[in-house]
């Protein structure tokens, strides 16, 4: 199987800046699209950026200009560089990917079990 796990969140005063990571593991053939979704509590979980395998990017607009996803294929690893961040952005924020595993020739989607950030004075 496949294993996403997150890291960088964290509590970060508002104008501040935090990076986020997702590395995957497992018995991976290939990788297709990733992305950073968030969810606030008593919200749903919405899209905040999504990179294909050839860094084509797409934002929400609410991060647009502050947010920059990327991606190192060599390392199987998601990366969310997050500036100026605003209370607004406080959510945990979950790393998906379309994976290829081992001895299926199918992509499937997988989650990881997000990591907090708070945006707070």
């Amino acid at each position: 199987q496949v294993q996403l796990v997150e890291s960088g969140g964290g509590l970060v005063q508002p104008g501040g800046s935090l990076k986020l990571s997702c590395a995957a593991s497992g018995t991976i053939v290939s990788i297709d699209t990733m992305g950073w979704y968030r969810q606030a509590p008593g919200k749903q979980r919405e899209l905040v950026a999504t990179i294909t395998k050839r860094d084509n990017t797409y934002y929400v607009d609410s991060v647009k200009g502050r947010f920059t996803i990327s991606r190192d294929n060599a390392k199987n690893t998601l990366y969310l560089q997050m500036n100026s961040l605003k209370a607004e952005d406080s959510a945990v924020y979950y790393c998906n990917a379309d994976i290829m595993v081992v001895g299926d020739f199918r992509y499937k989607g997988f989650w990881g079990q997000g990591t907090q950030v708070t945006v707070s004075a």
